[in-house]
């Protein structure tokens, strides 16, 4: 004789009715979402900043991580925990860097009465990479600074600075 209730292997594949509810809830969200996208031309100007933002993130660490184009290739092991922490503190000391001397460096061209724009501000990223050295040789020979930051490169001498 057949029982009339399903196997207990088809009970486990259908939710419950809350289930069902909370999956068409969270369907709500992201059909919200994309209609948003479509519809809001500001709305995806700002996603697009955020998203170049992190991708300008993501390509200095590639730069910091310059082994294997900073990809990892083994799904895991031993201290890859450590190597990327150190991976994102390094980052956020470059990103901290370069955001103290932009600011440093607009204070000068204020002081000096150049025509900085609210509009150029916004677009300076502080994931620029080119002063930093990855290969080669490292001095820590600290400049006595008296309890200040290092002058400014001046934009008319040498590179060598």
């Amino acid at each position: 004789m057949r029982s009339s209730t399903p196997p207990t292997s088809d009970l486990r594949l259908r939710p419950t009715q809350l289930g069902e509810a909370l999956a068409h809830s969270g369907r709500i969200f992201k059909t919200l979402h994309v209609l948003a996208y479509v519809d809001l031309d500001a709305y995806r100007r700002e996603i697009k900043g955020m998203r170049n933002l992190q991708e300008g993130r993501h390509d200095l660490a590639r730069h910091v991580f310059h082994g294997r184009k900073g990809e990892l290739y083994r799904a895991y092991h031993d201290g890859m925990e450590d190597q990327l922490g150190a991976l994102g503190l390094a980052l956020n000391c470059i990103t901290l860097w370069n955001t103290i001397y932009l600011d440093t460096a607009l204070a000068q061209l204020r002081r000096t009465g150049y025509p900085v724009l609210d509009d150029d501000v916004a677009r300076l990223s502080p994931y620029v990479r080119h002063h930093i050295n990855v290969h080669g040789h490292y001095t820590f020979h600290l400049p006595d600074l008296d309890g200040d930051r290092r002058t400014l490169r001046d934009p008319d001498g040498d590179d060598d600075q």
